[in-house]
């Protein structure tokens, strides 16, 4: 008897909660996110900007050489890069100029488009990150400014997670 009223208890309280208005719930645990999902492409080879009256020209180099400095550019994006921001699709070009150290001192992208600007200071972010310096350029064995060009390709997909 017992049983038959601990089960009768439990089948209308099952029922009389069941019925709760969907509108009434509680989906403050539940939280929407998104995820962007982003491919890069970067392009070889890294060109150099060549340097106008000089005879003996040597261009920068990277220690390791331009595999491994774009293998490091693409890792550091993959980590550094905030596209929550931003969706990036397409061609872009970065100029990185090198001092006569071999620092990187300085970093443009093109082309500019909406919200380019989130991702240009995110690039001058990751591209100072790097550590290793650069050989430098020389120009009649002196040591040069120059300037390295990058192009890569950019493709995002944003997802609901």
């Amino acid at each position: 008897m017992k049983d038959l009223v601990l089960f009768l208890s439990l089948l209308i309280s099952v029922f009389l909660f069941g019925q709760q208005d969907v509108e009434d719930r509680d989906d403050s645990f539940i939280t929407e996110t998104n995820k962007n999902i982003l491919k890069i492409d970067i392009k070889e080879p890294l060109l150099q900007i060549a340097i106008k009256n000089c005879i003996d020209f040597k261009p920068a180099a990277y220690e390791g050489g331009a595999s491994v400095y774009k293998e490091t550019l693409r890792k550091y994006m993959y980590n550094y890069l905030n596209s929550d921001f931003y969706v990036l699709n397409g061609d872009f070009n970065f100029t990185i100029t090198i001092n006569e150290t071999g620092k990187v001192v300085g970093i443009d992208g093109s082309p500019k488009v909406a919200n380019s600007e989130i991702f240009f200071d995110d690039m001058k972010y990751i591209v100072r990150r790097i550590k290793k310096n650069w050989i430098p350029a020389t120009c009649n064995n002196r040591p040069i400014t120059s300037q390295i060009k990058i192009k890569m390709n950019l493709s995002s997909m944003a997802t609901d997670l």
